[in-house]
């Protein structure tokens, strides 16, 4: 083999005899059984979609539709996706011209991209790799049968080589010699064979923190706090607020929290949700934040204190329609669509985003 080889006229003209190769035609029996037993161990047991780049004539194709599998053969050459979907045809399996460095098939689509003896031939080889990625859906997993063929001259991709492009993009790896098994090639052979089996990581249930925040009304005025020695956002106001913490619903966790900052011990009815807020802040990690709004004055006796002055150096009443600029923008943009009767919202910092309120700054708040 030679990369020079690899020009669409040079495969429709090889795809006649292309069969004859005992690894490509699998004809006898033996090598057949080889080969498929080898893809049992690289396919998943459960019926999935197989992308099978620079398939040739389909034969490794077909052995994964017998499997169950979903296939998508793809090869540049029109004569041999010709052969292809006649040895195909009855399985299911759909076979396209096509570039297999970047194959006509939508992202996220696959559960394994397969592919035999082709990455060596290609031109940037890690972007080819980084866009068989993106091919794969989370947890899919990449197939690369590949070699350095010839003992005085040898041409290929050495399995260390290819380990070290994959490594990066790819959760885990695992490299298994070939060229032992005679049956797989239909005679004894000495070079290098191996097939890289690589894992992407699975994907990641979302998590995020969940916070509640007291929108504590007296009149036309809201209740404020200045943050102080707590390492984010000191010097800034913010309305009364905490963590959810473990098996702790959102409002007890906000009557503890009125408790704990604020020295105001309220009962259930006192408090009622009026806004829910999702909130990224602009190191990018989000959370989802619970507005809860009641009532306080002389009258009612819930008048506040500041219980925790180690982290509050004040608190302070404001006119909720005037709020200070001195503010978490955070919290600011919570107090606007509250004001506004909103319900659900988003507030999406950009990475460049302050944590403070600017007023000349951009508006981050969307309602839902």
């Amino acid at each position: 083999m030679c990369a020079d080889t690899s020009t669409t006229a040079y495969w429709d003209a090889a795809a006649a005899d292309f069969d004859n190769e005992p690894d490509h035609g699998l004809r006898d029996p033996a090598v057949r059984e080889a080969w498929a037993a080898r893809l049992r161990g690289w396919l998943p047991e459960r019926a999935g979609d197989v992308l099978d780049l620079g398939c040739g004539t389909g034969s490794l194709a077909l052995l994964a539709a017998e499997r169950g599998h979903r296939v998508t053969g793809v090869d540049r050459s029109p004569r041999m996706v010709e052969l292809a979907r006649a040895k195909l045809g009855g399985t299911g399996a759909t076979v396209l011209v096509g570039d297999a460095a970047e194959p006509p098939v939508g992202e996220g689509s696959f559960d394994v991209v397969l592919v035999r003896h082709l990455l060596w031939m290609l031109p940037d080889r890690q972007a080819v790799l980084r866009r068989w990625v993106r091919l794969l859906r989370p947890g899919g997993r990449l197939v690369l049968i590949e070699g350095r063929w010839g003992e005085s001259d040898p041409v290929g991709l050495p399995a260390a080589e290819l380990s070290a492009l994959v490594g990066p993009v790819t959760e885990r790896l695992s490299v298994e010699q070939l060229a032992p098994d005679a049956a797989l090639w239909g005679r004894v052979v000495r070079d290098e064979r191996y097939a890289l089996v690589a894992d992407l990581a699975p994907a990641r249930r979302h998590t995020e923190i969940v916070d509640v925040h007291l929108i504590l009304r007296r009149g036309d005025e809201v209740l404020l706090a200045r943050r102080a020695n707590t390492g984010y956002a000191d010097g800034l106001l913010h309305a009364p607020s905490g963590h959810v913490e473990d098996g702790e619903d959102v409002r007890a966790a906000m009557l503890r929290e009125t408790a704990e900052e604020i020295g105001l011990t309220l009962g259930p009815d006192e408090v009622r949700v009026v806004l829910v807020l999702q909130h990224k802040a602009p190191t990018g990690a989000a959370r989802t934040g619970w507005f809860f709004e009641a009532e306080a004055g002389r009258e009612s006796g819930l008048e506040p204190v500041n219980r925790e002055p180690g982290k509050c150096s004040e608190l302070g009443w404001f006119p909720l329609d005037a709020l200070p600029d001195d503010m978490v923008a955070y919290c600011r943009a919570g107090l606007k669509a509250y004001r506004a009767g909103h319900r659900f919202a988003l507030h999406w910092h950009e990475p460049d985003d302050p944590v403070a309120y600017t007023p000349e700054g951009p508006g981050r708040l969307t309602p839902l």
